[in-house]
């Protein structure tokens, strides 16, 4: 069982290199019969063209359908808005707070120093 696992899992994750490995087992026949620049020599493709025509194939058939992507079909949403009274409290209702001491005292102090402090040496 564990073998099977491992011939699937080889299978899908080598299925982009097969272009590649057909390309090289069949090179003469690919480079004189199915080669599009076969007649111009000195662009030295050696059908590669084919190779690269095989590899976009295999990935296009790799690519997941985009879920994204959206139907002709448009989703709208509505929204209903309804004017909402305003609230007030009346003041006989209305919570006081006393007013705190808003004085600050300030006992921090610091001295900024151009040379650091080191101890005496012996």
């Amino acid at each position: 069982m564990k073998k099977l696992v491992v011939i699937i899992a080889l299978t899908l994750f080598l299925k982009p290199i097969f272009p590649v490995i057909e390309y090289v087992v069949n090179y003469d026949y690919i480079t004189k019969v199915l080669c599009v620049n076969k007649d111009k020599s000195m662009m030295h493709c050696n059908g590669k063209c084919h190779l690269m025509k095989e590899l976009a194939k295999e990935s296009e058939n790799d690519k997941p359908i985009n879920p994204t992507k959206k139907s002709s079909l448009q989703e709208t949403e509505t929204l209903f808005c309804m004017k909402v009274p305003t609230f007030e409290i009346p003041h006989e209702f209305a919570v006081t707070f006393p007013k705190t001491n808003t004085h600050y005292a300030n006992l921090y102090d610091y001295l900024n120093l151009k040379s650091a402090f080191h101890p005496p040496t012996v």
